[in-house]
C-alpha cells in the first residue's frame, strides 16, 4: 500500500534536465574580439602597400607579395592546422597561434627589408588561423538551442575584423606609418591573449588520431556528409560573387564615370559592415526555425541585390553609387547570414569533428573566393561591371539552387 501510494508522487517528484546554462556574455565578447583582431591581421597590409614600397626601397612587384603571401598563410594553415583543435586542447592552440601572431606582426613592423617582411607575412598567415579555432571553440562552448546566436556573434566579430582593417591601417599609417600599425596590430594580440589566458577553459580533445589520419579524414567527412558537401559548395558560389565585387571595385570607382580614389572604394567596406551586423540576427532565426531556411533566404538576398546592378548602366552616376552602396549591405547582409547557417549546420554534423568540419567549410569557401577575384577580373576586362554583376548574379542563384536540393537522411 505505501508502495502504490508514493509511486505517482516519486515521479511526480522527478526533475525534468536543466537546461544549459548561456555562455557569460563577456566570454562571448571576448572570442568575438579575438577573432576579428587576428582575422584584421590578414588585411591591415593592403591600404599601406603604397607607403611600405619606398621606405623599404623595393619594386611595387616585391611589395604585392606580401598580402598573397599572407593570404597563402592562411589557406594553408587551414588545411593543414586548423583540423588539430580536434586533436589538442583548444585554449592551448589559441594561446599559441596569439604569441605566433604578435610576434609575427611585431618582426614585420621591425623589419629592415622586404625579405623579412615576406617571411612574416607567411607567418602572419599561419597563425592568424586562431580564428579558425575560435569559432569551433564557441560553437562547443554554447547550449545547444544558442550556438546559432553565439556562433553569429562571434562571426561579427570576425567579419567586422575583414571589412573594418583597411579603414584602420589606413587611418594610422597616414598619420603615424605602417610600423605604428603593425606594431600596435601585435600589441592588441598580445592583449587579447591575456585575457583569452583568464577567460578560456580547457577543452578535451575529441579525436585520438595520428596527424596524417586527422588530415585524411577531411576527405572521409566530405564524402559521408551531404549536409556538409551542400553547405561548402553554396557557400563557395557565394564566395565567388562576393569576392568578385571587392576585388574588382576600385578599378571600376577608378575610371568612368566616377574617377574616384581608393578612399571612396575603402569606404564600402562600411557599407559592407553595416551587413555583417546581420550575423546575430541570422543566428537567433537559425536557432529557432532552423538553419535551412536561413540559408535559403540568404542565398536569394544576396542574387537579389546583385541583379540589382544590372540596372547602373540605365542610371545617372550619382544613382548608381547609391545602387552600389544599397547593393552592398544586401549582398554582404546575405552572404554573411548565409555563412553563419551554415556553420550552425556543420557544427551540428559531428560534436568530435567540428575544427575538421570547419575546415572544409572553409577551405572550400576560400577557394571561391580565389576564383571570383580570377573569374571577377576576366569578367570586367570583358564585359565590364555588367560581367561581374552577371558573373555574381548566377553564382549567388547557383548557391540558391543547391540550398533547395532535398537534404540527405541524416546528412549523409
Amino acid at each position: 500500500m505505501s508502495c502504490l501510494s508514493t509511486s505517482p508522487a516519486t515521479a511526480a517528484a522527478t526533475p525534468s534536465p536543466a537546461p544549459a546554462p548561456a555562455l557569460p556574455a563577456r566570454l562571448v565578447l571576448m572570442l568575438a574580439t579575438a577573432a576579428g583582431l587576428a582575422v584584421a591581421s590578414l588585411y591591415y597590409s593592403q591600404p599601406m602597400l603604397g607607403i611600405m614600397g619606398p621606405d623599404l626601397h623595393t619594386s611595387g612587384t616585391a611589395v604585392g607579395a606580401i598580402p598573397t603571401l599572407t593570404q597563402l598563410g592562411y589557406a594553408l594553415g587551414i588545411l593543414l592546422l586548423a583540423p588539430l583543435g580536434d586533436r589538442f586542447d583548444r585554449r592551448r592552440i589559441i594561446l599559441a597561434k596569439s604569441a605566433a601572431l604578435a610576434a609575427a606582426l611585431l618582426l614585420a613592423g621591425l623589419a629592415p627589408g622586404i625579405g623579412m617582411v615576406l617571411a612574416a607575412s607567411l607567418a602572419i598567415g599561419l597563425s592568424a588561423t586562431m580564428a579558425q579555432d575560435i569559432v569551433p571553440a564557441a560553437a562547443a562552448l554554447a547550449p545547444d538551442a544558442q550556438r546559432g546566436k553565439v556562433v553569429g556573434t562571434v562571426m561579427t566579430g570576425l567579419l567586422l575584423g575583414i571589412l573594418l582593417s583597411r579603414v584602420v591601417s589606413g587611418f594610422i599609417a597616414a598619420h603615424f606609418g605602417w610600423r605604428a600599425m603593425l606594431i600596435a596590430a601585435a600589441g592588441s594580440i598580445a592583449a587579447m591573449a591575456l585575457v583569452a589566458q583568464r577567460s578560456l577553459p580547457r577543452f578535451a580533445p575529441t579525436a585520438v588520431m595520428p596527424y596524417r589520419a586527422l588530415l585524411g579524414s577531411l576527405l572521409t567527412l566530405w564524402r559521408r556528409h551531404g549536409d556538409l558537401r551542400r553547405a561548402a559548395l553554396a557557400q563557395a558560389l557565394l564566395s565567388v560573387g562576393f569576392s568578385a565585387f571587392w576585388s574588382t571595385l576600385a578599378v571600376m570607382l577608378h575610371g568612368a564615370p566616377f574617377h574616384l580614389g581608393s578612399e571612396a572604394a575603402g569606404a564600402f567596406g562600411l557599407a559592407g559592415a553595416a551587413g555583417a551586423l546581420g550575423a546575430p540576427i541570422a543566428g537567433r532565426i537559425a536557432d529557432h526555425r532552423g538553419p535551412q531556411a536561413v540559408t535559403r533566404l540568404g542565398a536569394a538576398l544576396a542574387a537579389l541585390s546583385f541583379a540589382a546592378m544590372l540596372l547602373a548602366p540605365w542610371l545617372s552616376p550619382q544613382a548608381q553609387l547609391g545602387l552600389l552602396v544599397a547593393a552592398a549591405v544586401g549582398f554582404d547582409l546575405g552572404v554573411q547570414v548565409t555563412l553563419v547557417a551554415h556553420q550552425t549546420i556543420v557544427y551540428g554534423i559531428d560534436p568530435g569533428a567540428r575544427s575538421r568540419l570547419n575546415a572544409v567549410l572553409f577551405v572550400c569557401m576560400f577557394a571561391g573566393m580565389a576564383a571570383g577575384a580570377a573569374l571577377g577580373s576576366l569578367a570586367l576586362a570583358h564585359a565590364g561591371w555588367t560581367g561581374v554583376a552577371a558573373l555574381a548574379t548566377a553564382t549567388s542563384l547557383a548557391a540558391l539552387a543547391v540550398r533547395m536540393l532535398p537534404s540527405g537522411n541524416g546528412g549523409r
